[in-house]
């Protein structure tokens, strides 16, 4: 086995989801769940399927999103495994959805930041085994980064 570590192409810093799901129709019901929680959405969806043809299949709104979806997904080339690029909208408005979808089995990461995954290489194939997500911690917040976090939380929308 040798372990290796594949970085997520993201060169605009787009929020993407990447997770594990077991099933042909993860694509199909992937982006008829986005649709109906997010209606317009704009998102690219990736599936790598593990046994048959092996393909990745794929679906989305937005060629854009589409392509860096396949690209990464291309890239990562592990059974099962799903990545979800969009654009306009945030993972906190289909996580829960995404989770609720009936074959997905587990959420790696749900992020814009810069992103490795750590990866397993058997002679079968390869298998994610955790993802590097941004960068370590340089100290704890303050009273005025307290302050920030809030503010940015109203001007985003999140907070009133």
């Amino acid at each position: 086995m040798e372990l290796i570590s594949v970085t997520i192409e993201n060169p605009e810093e787009l929020n993407f989801i990447l997770g594990h799901s077991h099933f042909i129709k993860t694509v199909e019901d992937i982006h008829e769940a986005i649709v109906c929680t997010v209606p317009n959405a704009k998102f690219g969806v990736a599936f790598c399927e593990a046994s048959g043809e092996c393909l990745i299949r794929h679906s989305g709104t937005d060629e854009q999103m589409l392509e860096l979806a396949k690209k990464n997904a291309q890239a990562l080339s592990a059974g099962h495994t799903f990545i979800i690029f969009m654009k306009h909208m945030f993972p906190i408005n289909i996580v829960n959805t995404i989770q609720a979808v009936p074959e997905v089995v587990r959420i790696h990461c749900a992020t814009a930041n810069p992103t490795q995954v750590i990866m397993a290489q058997t002679d079968q194939g390869r298998g994610i085994l955790g993802v590097v997500d941004g960068f370590p911690s340089k100290g704890v917040e303050t009273q005025d980064d307290i302050k920030k976090r809030k503010d940015l939380l109203r001007v985003i929308g999140y907070k009133l």
